[in-house]
């Protein structure tokens, strides 16, 4: 119930005020360490894009957790077919892919706090001209 109303709701706000939700398809419109007084740490996946080809990784699986796929896959292929015994390995890529996702999400509502406060700046940007003259 709940992720269904958090769909619809973005959905309408999408709808409803397209300029002020970001755009998912496109890279983030404002920089990346806008905010952040002492800068903000890159992150680099752990494996090369190189290396995740070499591993075979489907394309939606290539991101920041590749390294824990791989790490799964292995102790998959090695406790064949007793694949209750990579649980500790699953947890981990799913740990981490969860905090990927959370990531992401964050990254989303800052670029939508930003886009609001850009068109409010913009909004208010005659009212102070009036009030000075």
């Amino acid at each position: 119930m709940g992720m269904a109303v958090t769909t619809l709701r973005t959905g309408v706000e999408e709808w409803w005020a397209p300029d002020l939700s970001p755009n998912t398809s496109q890279p983030p419109t404002f920089d990346p360490k806008y905010g952040f007084p002492n800068g903000r740490k890159e992150r680099e996946p752990t494996l090369s894009y190189e290396e995740m080809v070499a591993h075979k990784i489907p394309e939606e699986y290539r991101d920041y957790c590749a390294h824990y796929y791989v790490d799964m896959l292995k102790c998959f292929r090695k406790n064949m077919p007793f694949g209750y015994r990579c649980k500790h390995e699953k947890h981990h890529w799913e740990h981490c892919e969860y905090e990927e996702m959370v990531g992401r999400m964050k990254e989303y509502e800052r670029e939508k706090r930003l886009l609001q406060r850009a068109a409010k700046k913009k909004l208010m940007a005659p009212m102070s001209e009036e009030m000075e003259e």
